[in-house]
């Protein structure tokens, strides 16, 4: 007699305290557990070091593959079915479609030269996330936990294991698969219930409940409504959002000014396509990225005009350390051009968010 197979879950994993205790009381129960990121867009990933959720799946001690926000992510944040909140954040359509994308791929059959570790882990049972009911007045209600199941296409092979006791039974709890019994009831915006959990499963480090989303500050969303006003969609636009100072040029350009090192070397690493690099590096200074409108670029115009050239090494020259002086050398692309040093006020006013 063989032994019974065990059970996988794919779980949403943030690295926050939520779900790294929800991915915990899963494999409390013997399951296998496997934890899905997503990356990219308005979800960054940190400069250096490892990610929340590398540092969260590394205590757990399980596999976490990384899903990338895509473009069809950022066609749901332009056009969101169920709205927004305060900000840009359209967290019913967005957890839809993170579960789907999750789901999918803990369903789908590795290619038989992939190169994913484990990769015949696959074929997950069901899928389990952080969400806590009445958290979120907007996201975490009952309704709106029923609709991210119903229209994600997980239906009821999606489980909640914080607030499973105050929920319908799942197909996993039905089918024993999950003892219903080891799950939890906790609801509401407090924290107390899950910082016990925490130091009862010896989670003595985690990271406080803001960050992650980009899409719930306040500047980023200005920036993100911003580009969308200027047909700026693409991913490499949205990843640029979060990093530097964002002005917009009389002609429509967009030109991103680096605030430190690690900024100018991101700024270089992530330069789109047809960007033109303003480099005040040798003064000491920053580093820009100058990008063409989007409505403005042809075939015969991907250059940018001389106004916007000038005024871009300007603004370099004023962040640099010598912004005061009449007259910097800023190297522009591959020539070198001698501005005066942008003014506060010229800056001011064009400067995005």
């Amino acid at each position: 007699m063989t032994d019974k197979p065990k059970a996988i879950a794919v779980a949403l994993l943030s690295g926050g305290l939520d779900s790294t205790l929800a991915a915990k009381v899963i494999l409390r129960q013997g399951i296998t557990v496997i934890g899905v990121n997503f990356a990219g867009g308005y979800c960054p990933r940190p400069f250096t070091g490892q990610s929340r959720a590398e540092t969260a799946a590394e205590k757990l001690g399980i596999e976490l593959v990384t899903l990338a926000i895509d473009p069809d992510f950022i066609a749901m944040v332009k056009r969101p079915k169920h709205g927004r909140g305060k900000n840009m954040n359209p967290c019913i359509d967005c957890h839809t479609l993170m579960i789907r994308k999750a789901w999918e791929w803990g369903q789908a059959e590795p290619e038989a030269k992939s190169q994913e570790p484990k990769a015949k882990t696959r074929r997950a049972d069901f899928i389990i996330t952080g969400e806590v009911l009445g958290q979120r007045p907007m996201s975490q209600n009952r309704n709106a936990l029923n609709t991210v199941a119903r229209e994600s296409g997980v239906g009821d092979r999606l489980l909640r294991p914080l607030s499973a006791k105050l929920l319908d039974p799942t197909e996993p709890e039905r089918v024993r698969l999950v003892d219903r019994e080891r799950l939890l009831d906790i609801k509401g915006r407090s924290r107390k219930r899950q910082m016990e959990l925490a130091e009862q499963y010896g989670i003595s480090e985690y990271p406080s409940p803001a960050g992650g989303c980009l899409l719930t500050e306040k500047v980023f969303s200005k920036r993100l409504a911003e580009a969308f006003d200027h047909s700026e969609d693409s991913l490499e636009i949205v990843e640029l959002l979060s990093v530097g100072r964002h002005f917009r040029l009389p002609s429509g350009a967009r030109l991103v000014v680096g605030r430190d090192e690690l900024e100018n070397d991101e700024l270089v690493r992530r330069a789109p396509a047809g960007s033109v690099v303003v480099d005040a590096g040798d003064l000491p200074g920053p580093v820009g990225l100058m990008i063409l409108d989007a409505r403005l670029q042809t075939a015969d115009c991907r250059a940018p005009a001389e106004e916007d050239t000038v005024l871009a090494a300007g603004i370099c020259a004023r962040y640099s350390d010598k912004r005061k002086e009449r007259a910097v050398m800023v190297k522009v692309a591959e020539s070198e051009v001698t501005v005066q040093p942008a003014g506060e006020e010229e800056t001011a006013r064009l400067l995005i968010a």
